[in-house]
């Protein structure tokens, strides 16, 4: 069994530009020369890895080839302003990427909306910070809700919501707003506003 050897400052550099750029050749043939154990440790001066730079940049790609290789950490690891990678991808509205995220089954799947970075934000106030709608819907539509949270009604213990009812969700984001959405029959509708008490 021959040794891999040990990838340069450079090395781990270009491969950062290489997912930042969305060149899968580039990321195949690191790994293939130095093997994929040493690329949960790469990061930039900003603790930016290289899921970071695929998901904001939408490199559903590399993506996919990458998450089989990284343990499932790397998924929700956070840069110095504690930003995820699917912080980054909601900021810069890449639904198929946090599509992925989220659904990819050795991840942590819908926890990763509850993560909140220094400004406050999750993913969905990111979300919605920049007016990317489809995105906000959708990753509500993924949270995890405690029972009985969000529906319309009194719906008892052996009773369960079908397709054709309504259920009314509240989110508050980092600014006190209060975005309001209800979700059935097919449809979304939203609503925000500021939050009265």
């Amino acid at each position: 069994m021959s040794v891999r050897p040990s990838p340069s400052d450079d090395d781990l550099d270009d491969l950062l530009l290489s997912c930042r750029y969305g060149e899968l050749e580039e990321v195949q043939q690191f790994v293939s020369k130095f093997g994929s154990g040493v690329i949960p440790t790469i990061h930039d001066n900003n603790g930016n890895t290289v899921l970071h730079m695929v998901c904001a940049n939408g490199h559903v790609d590399v993506l996919e080839y990458l998450l089989p290789l990284v343990p499932p950490s790397l998924i929700s690891a956070q840069n110095e302003a504690l930003s995820t990678p699917l912080h980054w991808a909601a900021l810069n509205q890449h639904l198929t990427v946090a599509q992925k995220l989220i659904q990819f089954p050795a991840g942590p799947g819908a926890d990763l909306i509850d993560i909140k970075n220094a400004s406050g934000r999750s993913p969905l106030g990111e979300a919605e910070n920049a007016g990317w709608e489809d995105g906000a819907r959708w990753l509500v539509q993924m949270m995890k809700l405690e029972e009985g949270e969000g529906a319309v009604g009194d719906a008892g213990e052996d009773e369960h919501l079908d397709a054709s009812q309504n259920v009314e969700v509240e989110i508050e984001d980092a600014e006190g707003k209060v975005a309001r959405m209800i979700i059935g029959g097919g449809q979304v509708q939203a609503d925000s506003s500021p939050k009265t008490h």
